[in-house]
């Protein structure tokens, strides 16, 4: 796997370096921390990106999660145990005794039957941008107070990781009930962080959770999270104004910052589920039209364009829909032979000036909507150039995080700059986003395919390891093929705390690991 690997020399250096005395963890202080753009809802429920997520996490508990020291594991939250029956088709969470909500009152297991037949089937105006992953759901139980029981209709290879999505934050059953868009106001859960106050575009602070269920946690008395610009982050970070950004820096930020901070500063890298690419308007036309589609990935070098986008941008690795080195990645001439992915460019952009003219739009031009966060307008910049050598011409509409979430979620867009970052690498979570329209909300390019339908289920049940890699290569090829979004690049992680933040460990995924709880600053 990508990131995983190390050198001899290196770990020779790093087996012959002395090993610093352990430092227990100091409680106090407030985690300034930035967070590129504001949060465009409240409700975890309904959001997809980590400016969401990097605001709410602190305030909320899940039932089961991502082992943050053992990635990939997943270990207990409120949950402090579960069964699995040996048909796989029921699932039984034990919760803990004794958390509480921020307002006083006591999880139970009607609390969490609640949250996840909200995901499962949202009611009227509730958004639940994960639900498909729910699907087979028959029914959840609450037999007692501390029991949770979930049946479904059909073994799942991956149930138990979406059991842990960071994004199934754990709501109050009685505050549901009163009102179910009660989490689209109200920011209220069982997590380490007290919410105190938002001021949109501007800030957000939290405070410890003094009856938060883990003992001795949280370390830190709070966290105020900066909404700010890529630009202002680095600026922020190299004079000491603030002390992390969970997301990642560019080779150039992070060589700056160093310069600038010196010792005062360090870097956690890694690999990262960080998808860039482009989607289309499938109802819109002419990209209702797959030869229109697929002239446009033609024409992008992606071969050509990593060296020189790795080098501004954290982009780095050409692949699939699968996280390039991940066990079901498409590799060698299963992914070269696609549309988009030849090393022959001059030849592929031939053919697409072709399909262009076939298709009655040879001098094409259309509006690319983009997000104004690093890397998307990198990307887009990119892609524009790439395109019009093939005598495309793009406008290029620059929305903030807020607009360009409603804007991809509304469909109000020709051609988006768009990006996947899940909290793992199984297939069930990278590839849900494609599911036909009427079943994944999460479908940006609204269109209909039961082919994708098909071999997503199919995959999803199965239990045999090669079977299901088959399944999903099957399912990728198809995909891009049809070219209804287009594949751009993967990305590396490399996250830049001040010295004094410990705590902290660095995951594939930047949308877990965000709960603060075990965050300390050095004194």
């Amino acid at each position: 796997m990508l990131g995983r690997t190390i050198g001899a020399a290196a770990l020779a250096a790093l087996l012959a370096a002395p090993v610093a005395e352990a430092q227990a963890p100091a409680r106090g202080g407030t985690l300034t921390y930035a967070v590129q753009g504001d949060t465009s809802t409240l409700d975890c429920h309904a959001a997809s990106s980590f400016s969401n997520i990097h605001y709410l996490a602190p305030h909320y508990s899940l039932l089961a999660k991502f082992d943050p020291k053992d990635y990939p594991k997943i270990v207990p939250d409120v949950a402090e145990s579960w069964t699995v029956s040996a048909d796989g088709l029921t699932y039984t969470f034990r919760i803990r005794d004794g958390v509480k909500f921020h307002d006083g009152s006591t999880l139970t297991a009607k609390d969490v039957k609640a949250t996840y037949e909200r995901i499962w089937k949202p009611g009227p105006g509730v958004v639940s941008v994960r639900a498909a992953l729910f699907e087979d759901l028959t029914s959840i139980e609450a037999p007692d107070a501390r029991t949770v029981v979930f049946r479904i209709k059909a073994p799942n290879a991956g149930m138990l990781s979406q059991f842990a999505s960071p994004w199934n934050c754990l709501y109050s059953a009685a505050k549901l009930e009163a009102d179910p868009l009660f989490p689209t106001k109200t920011v209220m859960g069982t997590g380490p962080f007290v919410f105190v106050e938002r001021v949109a575009g501007s800030h957000w602070i939290g405070k410890r959770f003094d009856d938060y269920f883990r003992p001795g946690l949280p370390y830190l008395d709070g966290f105020r999270a900066q909404a700010m610009a890529a630009t202002a982050i680095v600026n922020a970070l190299a004079g000491g104004q603030i002390q992390a950004e969970f997301r990642g820096f560019a080779p150039a930020d992070a060589a700056r910052l160093k310069t600038a901070r010196g010792d005062q500063i360090g870097f956690a890298e890694g690999e990262w589920l960080a998808h860039f690419f482009f989607s289309f308007n499938a109802e819109k036309k002419p990209f209702d039209d797959i030869r229109v589609r697929r002239a446009l990935t033609l024409a992008v070098d992606r071969w050509g364009g990593a060296g020189p986008m790795s080098r501004i941008t954290f982009l780095k690795y050409v692949g699939g829909l699968m996280r390039p080195g991940s066990d079901m990645a498409l590799r060698g001439d299963a992914l070269n032979d696609l549309p988009g992915f030849s090393k022959d460019i001059k030849a592929a952009r031939e053919e697409a000036k072709r399909l262009l003219k076939e298709a009655g739009v040879p001098n094409l031009s259309f509006k690319l909507t983009n997000r104004v966060t690093a890397p998307f307008i990198p990307l887009g910049l990119f892609l524009i150039d790439q395109w019009r050598q093939i005598g495309v011409t793009a406008e290029h509409q620059q929305l903030d995080t807020a607009q360009w979430l409603a804007t991809r979620r509304s469909g109000n867009f020709e051609v988006l700059v768009d990006s996947q970052a899940e909290w793992n690498d199984d297939p069930s979570v990278q590839l849900n986003r494609y599911l036909s329209f009427d079943k994944s909300d999460a479908n940006v390019s609204r269109y209909i395919d039961r082919k994708v339908d098909d071999l997503y289920d199919r995959q999803k049940l199965a239990l045999d390891v090669k079977e299901r890699e088959k399944l999903v290569v099957e399912l990728q090829r198809h995909l891009i093929q049809q070219v209804y979004s287009a594949p751009g690049f993967w990305s590396a992680r490399n996250v830049a705390l001040d010295a004094k933040v410990q705590g902290w460990v660095n995951l594939p995924s930047h949308m877990l690991n965000q709960d603060l709880a075990e965050i300390w600053l050095k004194p």
